[in-house]
């Protein structure tokens, strides 16, 4: 295969990249080693952040974050609920901050306005009755699968290649430059190679991983974050704690659920992390402190993702460190065909994604100028189902009533299943309950794929797509992405919910799912 740019990562960053590039005429292939929006961009809270957060830690990212969010509710405005945010402080949080708070957000440039604490309390009637201040922000809150597939969608319609589950396994180099990619599929262990005149490392968390294997290296931190989901959705308004970043101190409402985290802790590796129940308790106590009710509520799910930070080991408290973007052109390294982009935020990467293709345009010798601040992003059939709230709407309005329900918490019909099934095929890959689940609501729910998983993979061997023993396969590996998450709530009402999966899975169907071993000595 030959192309002008090859982009590694198919998060946000590296599908905001391959629409910027495809838009320029720039022929483009994605590669990504599992499925989109398998790292951070599939573990965050979903914040479109107004930079008020940032005004102190971080007074550039606060500025971009700021007018990233203005474009983004105008140009996408099918991917955002324009909720709204508070900042608010409690009894006991300081009060010098408090009182810089406003002008340090005017400093930045974000426009900031006072509450009173009644009218604060009539907005989100859950806040905490030692309330002291409060100020009203521009936050809201994003789909972060339905922004990435949207953006993938456009670029593919513009000629982009898809290739997910291929990871890098090596590059050749000749002459300072790259001169070809060598990628294994994940599944069939075929080897591809890939010519292109850029390649961009766009891999996120895995950036300084895949930039040794061309001879770069560079020191990157990780920092791991985990957020917890409850059954139901709490707030209206992103609700902020009114003090310096810290941990917990975040409720995001996620269309019918909200989510509330989150923690930094360092990792030595991106991989193999897990949301651990000393940070589920550390989450719950310091998020009650300004909404009380978190500490009865139902949680469904905890996960994490990890941040890739610039920084040296010795540099202290992770968030500390810059929540900006790093675009790095090695050359200066002896590469002069290969470029990373890495760090930033969730709100800021269509910006990263523009000054990414600008380099490569430069790199390239073509002069052409974005276009993604001024076009708007469409909206796709392959994201339609990702949105909470959305399938109730579609399935009691508009389906056919002889179609089954597959996934009865998130009422997902079949209808909706056959066409993310076509819209995978299109993406390039394997089809899998993972796949599905990523591009829907399915497992989302409070039975966490208890009951839909048997139900789907049952409809995907009745309609040719899995034969012989894959459905169990696919059902174990499902249901044990959904264990990891479960596994620190184990208390109360999510105890029964286990205790009935268990029962069904491992007793009645005698599917032992493997990390319950691997939980049971960590946990």
């Amino acid at each position: 295969m030959k192309t002008q740019a090859l982009i590694i990562g198919g998060g946000i960053t590296g599908a905001g990249l391959v629409r910027d590039l495809s838009q320029r005429g720039i022929e483009c292939i994605l590669v990504e080693k599992q499925d989109f929006n398998s790292g951070a961009s599939g573990a965050n809270h979903g914040l479109l952040h107004s930079g008020a957060r940032y005004v102190t830690s971080d007074p550039d990212a606060a500025k971009e974050c700021s007018n990233e969010n203005k474009l983004l509710k105008r140009l996408a405005p099918h991917c955002i609920e324009d909720t709204g945010g508070l900042f608010i402080a409690v009894e006991g949080d300081d009060e010098k901050y408090i009182a810089d708070f406003p002008q340090l957000c005017s400093k930045s440039g974000i426009p900031t306005h006072p509450v009173g604490l009644a009218e604060a309390r009539q907005m989100e009637p859950n806040l905490s009755q030692k309330l002291i201040a409060a100020y009203r922000v521009e936050d809201a809150t994003v789909d972060p699968f339905k922004l990435t597939l949207d953006n993938i969608s456009q670029a593919q319609q513009l000629g982009t290649r898809l290739l997910r589950y291929c990871k890098i396994v090596k590059f050749a180099k000749s002459k300072k430059k790259i001169k070809t990619v060598f990628l294994q599929d994940v599944h069939s262990n075929e080897e591809k190679c890939i010519e292109a005149d850029i390649v961009v490392n766009a891999s996120g968390a895995w950036a300084a991983e895949v930039a040794e294997m061309a001879g770069v290296r560079f020191n990157m931190l990780y920092s791991k974050g985990s957020l917890l989901v409850t059954q139901n959705r709490l707030n209206q308004k992103v609700i902020n704690r009114l003090r310096k970043a810290t941990d917990a101190d975040i409720l995001v409402p996620g269309g019918t659920v909200s989510i509330l985290g989150t923690t930094s802790v360092r990792t030595k590796s991106p991989d193999d992390i897990y949301p651990e129940i000393e940070e589920v308790d550390f989450i719950i106590d310091e998020g009650a402190a300004m909404i009380p009710i978190l500490e009865t509520t139902r949680y469904i799910r905890a996960y994490c993702g990890v941040r890739p930070l610039f920084g040296s080991e010795d540099c202290g408290d992770d968030r500390s460190v810059s929540r900006g973007f790093n675009l790095i052109d090695h050359s200066k390294d002896g590469i002069d065909n290969f470029i990373t982009i890495t760090g930033g935020k969730l709100t800021t990467y269509r910006l990263m994604a523009e000054k990414t293709a600008d380099m490569v345009c430069r790199k390239l010798g073509i002069s052409r100028q974005c276009r993604t601040h001024l076009e708007p992003l469409p909206s796709s059939d392959c994201s339609k189902w990702t949105e909470p709230g959305m399938a109730p709407q579609v399935w009691v309005k508009k389906n056919d009533p002889g179609y089954l329900l597959l996934c009865e918490c998130e009422m997902v019909s079949q209808s909706a299943v056959e066409k993310i099934i076509q819209s995978v095929h299109k993406q390039d890959g394997p089809l899998s309950l993972k796949a599905i689940g990523m591009r829907s609501r399915v497992g989302k729910g409070p039975c966490q794929g208890t009951f839909c998983s048997q139900r789907i993979t049952s409809y995907l061997h009745d309609c040719g797509e899995f034969e012989g023993r894959r459905g169990l396969t696919e059902i174990k590996e499902f249901l044990s992405e959904r264990w990891r998450g479960q596994h620190p709530l184990l208390w109360d009402i999510p105890l029964v919910q286990f205790e009935l999966q268990e029962a069904m899975h491992c007793g009645l169907f005698a599917l032992e799912l493997s990390d319950h071993l691997t939980w049971e000595k960590t946990g």
